[in-house]
């Protein structure tokens, strides 16, 4: 009777240890294999232990060829964690570099992709990095070549031949004016030559009378003197129609004139240029100093710049200038021409001046401009266009172009303007880097990144 209650008590314990053993092996299966062999650890332990108990040696068998296999199956379940760790190391191997940053591979284009993007490639040397200061300024008249016409004579306008705007020739008549003073003018020159012509005769038959002893001394001594006053006369009326305008061909002509053209005088343009202001109407009493006209040579104007007190020491005359008008406007170039001794008591200002050429008459007067001048210059190894400069993963980098393709390099910048960067490291003299395009190189490199992750 003993026998059978602990036949019957290992019994019920070898199935309540089954049991537990199967929901184990249950649990394992949903946990990761080092807490799987962890719990299997412990079954193991507890089955020998009831092994030992109940002296059951085909229980314990059973027991340990079910545990055999189960152990079996996790270990290929590790194998296959150890070989996706293995995997998702070499793909980390290919895809990325040490810094965490994916490799990128070279760039390849045809001619005929670089000349439709745009894309320039230009050789690294050294340079001469130029400095610049930037100043305010204005486009005014080149003084030297603006004039104010007046008629020197009063007269009345009978005649309006140029409006404002108009092109005007040297010489060209511009409007006609008549006047009676200047034909008591004309008329003072015709009277004082006649008298110095018929003083020349007087004076030649006096002298030859003297000579035979016809007449006395004094007669002829008269003689001479008037024949001198006349020839003062006539000199002094000649040269008032020289102020007037009037050439010596013109007056060797007048006595063959009619009396008509003694009154007219006709207002002249001085030089070639464009009529800026006109300040006469036909019928208008002009006086003798009153302008009638303003004409200016437009192929020059001036610019003047303001120069700070801080930035005076940097600017000096020969300098090279870009002036930078904006809105359409060509930039121009030129030199400083003059840079004045005295600052401005409300600006604080210096006046630097630029003679600019205008052919075109882009640069008009009134302009307000920006000049540019290049103040001092330092020379460099390397320097590359501003434009060739891009940023890549947060790295500022310059697209060279080498035989495998353009590739992104890492660069060290030093000293800048607004054209040129010094380059201190990352590229070597002769270098073939892209001077314009590169935004569209790094376009398609973003491109090839956000694809599949490579860029062929």
């Amino acid at each position: 009777m003993n026998m059978n209650r602990k036949r019957f008590t290992l019994i019920a314990l070898g199935a309540i240890v089954t049991f537990a053993t199967a929901g184990a092996l249950l649990a394992t299966k949903s946990l990761s294999p080092e807490v799987a062999f962890a719990q299997e650890t412990v079954h193991e332990e507890h089955a020998d232990h009831d092994q030992h108990e109940s002296h059951d040696e085909q229980h314990g068998e059973d027991m340990e060829d079910l545990f055999r296999d189960e152990g079996h199956e996790d270990h290929g379940h590790v194998d296959h964690a150890e070989e996706r760790v293995s995997g998702h190391a070499e793909h980390d191997e290919h895809g990325h570099d040490a810094d965490g940053h994916e490799e990128d591979e070279p760039i390849r284009l045809t001619k005929e992709e670089l000349g439709e993007f745009g894309i320039v490639v230009t050789k690294a040397n050294a340079a001469e990095l130029e400095q610049y200061v930037d100043l305010p300024g204005e486009i005014v008249l080149n003084a030297d070549h603006v004039a104010h016409v007046v008629p020197r004579v009063t007269g009345i306008i009978r005649q309006v031949n140029k409006k404002q705007g108009d092109q005007v020739r040297k010489g060209q008549v511009m409007a006609v004016i008549e006047s009676r003073d200047l034909a008591d003018s004309k008329a003072e020159f015709l009277a004082a030559r006649e008298r110095y012509e018929l003083a020349q005769l007087n004076f030649a038959r006096e002298e030859r009378l003297w000579q035979k002893k016809i007449t006395s001394e004094q007669e002829y001594l008269d003689a001479r003197q008037a024949q001198v006053e006349a020839r003062i006369a006539l000199r002094s009326s000649e040269q008032k129609l020289h102020a007037l305008g009037f050439s010596d061909d013109y007056l060797k002509s007048l006595p063959e004139q009619s009396d008509v053209t003694y009154t007219r005088y006709e207002i002249k343009a001085p030089f070639n240029g464009v009529v800026i202001q006109k300040h006469i109407s036909l019928g208008e009493v002009l006086e003798e100093n009153a302008e009638a006209f303003i004409v200016a040579d437009m192929k020059t104007v001036w610019v003047d710049l303001q120069v700070y007190q801080k930035d005076l020491a940097a600017i000096r005359k020969g300098q090279k200038v870009t002036i930078q008008v904006g809105h359409g406007v060509p930039d121009a170039r030129g030199a400083i021409d003059f840079v004045g001794p005295l600052l401005g008591e409300e600006t604080r200002t210096a006046l630097a001046r630029v003679v600019l050429s205008n052919p075109d008459g882009h640069y008009r007067p009134g302009m307000f401009v920006t000049a540019r001048v290049a103040s001092a210059t330092s020379p460099v190894n390397i320097a590359v266009a501003k434009s060739a400069l891009q940023t890549v993963d947060e790295r500022t980098v310059v697209f060279v172009n080498t035989p495998e393709g353009f590739e992104p390099r890492p660069v060290e910048i030093g000293r800048r303007n607004t054209v040129n960067v010094e380059i201190l490291s990352g590229l070597k003299p002769g270098d073939l880097y892209v001077s314009e395009g590169a935004f569209t190189l790094k376009a398609q490199l973003s491109k090839g990144a956000f694809g599949d992750g490579h860029n062929h």
